[in-house]
């Protein structure tokens, strides 16, 4: 099973049972999460954008992972990710560089499925 796959399943997988606790409080902060991301003043992919730079400077490889899904489904190409690993490398300093390269790895499998 590749990264991807394995990231995916996973994911659903725990979401799954997250929200089967039924928690109002959770609930809602997943559909904020959501709606949040949602087409409005600021286009989706501008979004995902901000969604990627801001999770590799928090350094979390999940939501990194997730918002590089996200941006290859809209479409973001290869030049444009680099840009934004630039900017999230540029403001987190170098210990985001890990996380730069599992991201680099990350998306070429993106790229390549």
């Amino acid at each position: 099973m590749n990264l991807i796959e394995e990231f995916n399943e996973y994911r659903a997988k725990m979401n799954e049972k997250v929200l089967d606790s039924d928690n109002k409080v959770i609930k809602r902060i997943f559909n904020l999460d959501t709606n949040a991301y949602a087409e409005g003043s600021l286009d989706i992919k501008t979004k995902e954008m901000l969604g990627l730079a801001c999770s590799m400077v928090l350094r979390c490889d999940d939501c990194i992972k997730y918002h590089l899904g996200k941006c290859h489904e809209v479409g973001i190409n290869k030049t444009e990710i680099f840009e934004v690993f630039s900017i999230a490398t540029l403001i987190g300093g170098t210990i985001v560089i890990p996380h730069l390269r599992r991201a680099t790895e990350y998306w070429e499998q993106l790229e390549n499925q």
